[in-house]
């Protein structure tokens, strides 16, 4: 990934140089870290520094979300969901053939309360992604490299991966998916918080799905599966492509009240300095603000 500097967007002083950066290049950057450690945020923050178009930040979450309203709502992608993806729509999840995940379904009584004595293989996955739990790998495999083959083959591009991979199963594929596409991977960013913060964080935001609960399944996931899946891509590509980021970098106005924006400004740029972009470029950069329409790459 390379960054260009245009023209300033205002005349230079004796002090500094006004500049706007935007990313060139083809690869991947990975935004890894435990439930609300503010990855989402942080990708927008990075789109408007490098002036990335929005599809180039591809969430899986988002692209999970976006499968399930898909095939609840058009009935050509519903049909084509089990070629494409292996998830078939109408299948009962006890009758999937891995045993593992038929054992793992039938462990929360939760699911037949809301979806009926024959779970469908679509319920499962919308209820994982609704708990916070692992969509089964091969699920998450083919959603993933469908969106990154079509928006990385498209153009050239650098893309921000938030939220994949998220065990060490995922960590591979995804070095072999690079490989097969391609598409280097540019930088592994782990972005890390505390336990007790990621709790504060999330019990803030006022989610239903965010109880004291459901909240410790997910760090005790973060422990079991996202931390080890970072190891093995540590351990394959070198520690010079993984950057451990402090996530809770928090900054205060003069009421003594957090600055929320100005806080995750300050992840944002430690990351940003991580990619190779200099503190004097940060400290004199002007926000030019999002742009959909950004050049493509």
């Amino acid at each position: 990934m390379r960054y260009i500097d245009p023209a300033p967007s205002r005349p230079s002083t004796a002090l500094g140089l006004v500049v706007s950066v935007r990313a060139k290049g083809r690869g991947i950057v990975i935004l890894s870290g435990p439930s609300s450690c503010g990855k989402g945020e942080v990708a927008k923050a990075l789109r408007r520094t490098l002036h990335l178009p929005s599809s180039h930040h591809i969430s899986m979450g988002d692209a999970l979300r976006e499968t399930i309203t898909r095939a609840r709502s058009e009935a050509p992608f519903r049909s084509a969901l089990g070629e494409a993806y292996g998830i078939w729509p109408d299948r009962c999840i006890f009758d999937h053939e891995d045993e593992a995940v038929v054992v793992k379904a039938k462990s929360y009584a939760e699911l037949t309360e809301k979806y009926g004595k024959k779970p469908t293989e679509l319920d499962w996955l919308e209820y994982c992604v609704e708990c916070g739990l692992l969509v089964p790998d091969a699920w998450s495999e083919h959603i993933i490299e469908g969106v990154i083959s079509e928006r990385a083959t498209r153009h050239e591009a650098v893309l921000l991966l938030d939220g994949y991979p998220r065990t060490e199963v995922a960590a591979q594929h995804v070095l072999d998916m690079t490989r097969r596409l391609g598409i280097p991977i540019i930088k592994v960013v782990h972005l890390s918080v505390s336990k007790t913060e990621m709790h504060r964080r999330a019990l803030g935001r006022k989610r239903v799905d965010d109880t004291p609960e459901m909240l410790e399944r997910r760090y005790n996931f973060y422990v079991d599966h996202v931390q080890p899946s970072v190891e093995l891509l540590k351990a394959k590509l070198g520690s010079n492509k993984i950057a451990l980021i402090d996530a809770h970098q928090p900054e205060y106005g003069g009421d003594g009240a957090l600055d929320v924006e100005a806080s995750v400004r300050n992840v944002a740029n430690t990351v940003l300095m991580a990619l190779g972009i200099s503190r004097h470029i940060l400290e004199n950069l002007t926000d030019n603000g999002e742009s959909d329409s950004a050049e493509q790459g």
